[in-house]
């Protein structure tokens, strides 16, 4: 089953009570579908950058909810009631790409080897020190030529 996040972001005046509904509403749906719930984020409330328009008025808050969930891949179709929910101004489902868990994850190299193909070398070059202390020399020899020229 492919991992799935669910951003969830509701009008700004929802009570926790209903968004703890809301949100186990989803769950039970994910769960009895055979996928699981791996994480729940709230990050309370949030400006937006410009205004959502609904039926009741034009908001500019809003409380954003981020599910992590492992669901079967036709989960999105699954959740178009979510349109008709007066509490949501809008909701996104992303796939995670490229994800390895489970016994793909175990039994994947770790990349332990990666950082002994690496150069163990200074990155600084003995020369590029050296380089540095000569130009300060050389603008020192201009400065006393300037001088004699000034004084003739």
């Amino acid at each position: 089953m492919p991992l799935y996040d669910c951003m969830l972001l509701l009008k700004p005046h929802v009570t926790k009570e209903a968004v703890l509904d809301l949100v186990s509403r989803v769950g039970r749906h994910v769960y009895s579908r055979n996928g699981v719930l791996t994480d729940i984020k709230s990050f309370g409330t949030i400006q937006l950058g410009y205004g959502i328009k609904k039926l009741s008025g034009r908001y500019y808050q809003g409380q954003l909810m981020q599910m992590t969930m492992m669901a079967t891949p036709n989960i999105n179709k699954e959740l178009q009631y979510l349109n008709k929910e007066d509490r949501l101004l809008r909701w996104l489902l992303v796939k995670h790409r490229n994800t390895k868990y489970g016994l793909e994850f175990l039994n994947e190299d770790d990349g332990e080897l990666e950082l002994s193909k690496l150069p163990r070398g200074s990155i600084y070059d003995e020369e590029d020190i050296d380089e540095d202390d000569d130009e300060d020399d050389g603008e020192d020899k201009n400065d006393e030529n300037s001088k004699d020229d000034i004084e003739q």
